[in-house]
């Protein structure tokens, strides 16, 4: 018994060696310490959200993310004369105007992704060879826009929006994706970056396409 014991270690043993990576020490962790590594761009624990938890609410998180950025891009949209009676047909040119806001916002993530997507696609083809390659890193992108939830204070408080608030949001969204392509692929931390960064142009290029057409965005 004690030699069949010896020979299942050394057999544990053997397999951790040829492994050669550390389990995933958050699967004992409370769900709290997960998310604070999470927040702190821990990267493994991106890999235990995407690989090691059946999450489900890419969907949701990236519709509500939305939602938020819209609602401060209509805010900003107001003048601070702005007439309150319900009735007013202005009032609800702008309500249709938070709408476009939220078409306007989802082009320009679509757009984002796609340049990531192809840049990607491009660099290292081999990652991205089958369909569900596609889905998995879509979805891991989806989940690393949590970030803009930090927007929700300010959107319940309506607090004045300062251009320092929304870019240190955008670069913490921008960090989170890279960790979540970085995770996803296994790749190293440049080419990440390097998608990102043409995801950033395709998506100015669209903003500026809406500006040529008069619209504010």
């Amino acid at each position: 018994e004690e030699n069949g014991r010896r020979g299942g270690l050394s057999i544990s043993e053997n397999k951790e060696k040829s492994c050669q990576k550390p389990v995933d020490k958050y699967i004992e962790y409370d769900p709290v310490i997960i998310l604070i590594n999470a927040v702190l761009c821990k990267a493994q624990a991106y890999r235990h959200i995407l690989f090691n938890t059946k999450i489900n609410i890419h969907g949701k998180l990236c519709i509500f993310c939305l939602l938020c950025e819209a609602y401060i891009r209509w805010l900003q949209l107001q003048d601070s004369s702005q007439n309150t009676d319900p009735d007013d047909l202005i009032r609800y040119a702008k309500e249709w105007d938070f709408y476009r806001m939220f078409g306007i916002a989802s082009l320009e993530q679509t757009s984002f992704f796609l340049g990531i997507f192809i840049t990607l696609w491009w660099m290292t083809p081999e990652m991205l060879k089958r369909k569900s390659d596609f889905i998995l890193l879509l979805k891991a992108l989806l989940l690393s826009t949590y970030g803009k939830l930090l927007l929700i204070p300010a959107v319940i408080w309506e607090h004045d929006y300062t251009p320092l608030c929304l870019a240190f949001i955008k670069v913490f969204v921008l960090i989170s994706n890279s960790q979540a392509i970085r995770v996803t692929l296994n790749l190293n931390r440049i080419l990440p970056w390097f998608a990102i960064f043409f995801g950033l142009i395709l998506e100015n290029g669209v903003v500026c396409l809406f500006q040529k057409m008069g619209w504010d965005v």
